[in-house]
């Protein structure tokens, strides 16, 4: 599921029996990533023929990926016809499971949502069960012509390449068969990936330009726990038994505030995540200090000047600084994306987090920016569906008949 950078797509032109294929993907992604753009541009850009351009522009507008939408501006002559992705028309299921919500969703080529579906997550995985595969089962209903994929994003450890979910610590579910199950009922491929990997794979398809421009970066999403996505030339990187990344255990101090979901207090997770500043404000102020009850609370409260809110956020900002810059260390990434809910405190935390991020990097080396995420509170709905169109857009065979 390689994204397709365009700066290197001249690079990318095949010369052997692919040939068609490969520049058939090659051209669908620069209308994904640079419309409105006409045959000529594509054409210019990567250096293909423009018979070739013009042919697969057609085979594209006839299996309903791409559609023209007017003329721009002209140099002399005949006035170009743009292009730009279809959308509207549903081609992606996502399904977002997290501790306390699921979220399933229906989706256009450009990621757009189209239908949402929410209900509250259960410990009750027969429950779970029957509320997925019926809201699954109800947008096939609805579009029985659409090619539907399914992407689903859990808090675990999910093995990609058998479609299974080993493990939710959460809710100490071990080998949950729902992607098995959806593709039994329904007939539809599903992919299925842990949360803080669909981040990165939203960051890199639906992220600020900048992001989507990187070709190596490390996402960080602060959750019930802390996960990280990590991109490496372009791809999202699993490691040989798909759960690289588990970085939420790696050592930043001891006497955290509550319990690791491994069951020790020394882990980043039990001092960075949600759950943790949760438990840094209750500690000193009550455990109804405020009617508290949520992260978008207290970071209303800090919003709104309430010092304790603060300075717990401000605290834990300093404990995300120490486990970024040992990514930042090992992995030397051209950026490292903060996601989650605590990017609403970005102007009260940054500074913080950015000294304790430094502290342990040579000064002779070039700064790694951090930044927030501009995918809002819920980015793992959008990794979800970035799963299935990963695939769409990488597939050899691109087809929506």
């Amino acid at each position: 599921m390689k994204k397709i950078y365009l700066s290197k797509a001249k690079s990318q032109i095949a010369r052997h029996n692919t040939i068609r294929d490969i520049n058939r993907q090659i051209v669908l992604n620069y209308v994904r990533v640079r419309s409105p753009i006409s045959r000529a541009e594509i054409a210019r850009e990567t250096s293909l023929q423009r018979s070739t351009v013009s042919a697969i522009v057609d085979e594209l507008q006839a299996d309903g990926f791409i559609e023209e939408i007017g003329t721009g501006d002209s140099t002399g002559g005949r006035k170009p016809t743009l292009l730009k992705l279809k959308t509207g028309s549903p081609v992606a299921i996502g399904v977002d499971v997290t501790p306390r919500v699921t979220t399933v969703v229906l989706a256009d080529l450009a990621g757009n949502l189209l239908k949402t579906e929410k209900f509250p997550t259960s410990s009750d995985i027969g429950y779970m069960n029957q509320q997925i595969l019926g809201k699954v089962s109800q947008f096939v209903d609805e579009f029985p012509e659409a090619e539907l994929e399914v992407g689903i994003s859990i808090p675990g450890i999910a093995d990609p390449s058998s479609g299974g979910i080993l493990y939710i610590p959460y809710f100490q579910w071990a080998n949950w068969d729902i992607g098995r199950q959806i593709e039994a009922k329904t007939g539809l491929s599903v992919t299925i990936d842990n949360d803080a990997n669909a981040v990165a794979l939203a960051e890199l398809w639906f992220g600020d330009a900048e992001i989507r421009r990187t070709r190596n970066f490390i996402t960080v999403l602060v959750a019930e726990g802390i996960g990280t996505g990590i991109i490496i030339d372009g791809e999202v990187y699993r490691g040989e038994s798909g759960a690289a990344g588990e970085f939420g255990h790696m050592f930043v101090g001891e006497n955290s505030p509550v319990v690791c979901s491994c069951g020790r207090r020394d882990c980043w997770e039990a001092h960075a995540s949600e759950k943790a500043i949760i438990n840094r404000y209750t500690s000193k102020n009550g455990s109804a200090a405020n009617g508290v009850i949520d992260i978008d609370h207290l970071i209303g409260l800090a919003a709104n000047g309430e010092q304790r809110a603060i300075g717990v956020l401000k605290e834990t900002a300093r404990y995300l600084g120490i486990g970024i810059s040992n990514l930042i260390v090992g992995f030397s990434p051209q950026a490292v994306v903060i996601s989650g809910s605590i990017v609403r405190a970005w102007d009260l935390i940054k500074d913080d987090l950015q000294v304790l991020a430094e502290r342990g990097i040579r000064n002779e080396l070039k700064r790694t920016p951090i930044v927030p995420s501009t995918l809002g509170d819920e980015p793992t709905i959008l990794g979800s569906i970035g799963l299935v169109l990963a695939r769409k857009f990488a597939s050899a065979h691109l087809s929506l008949h």
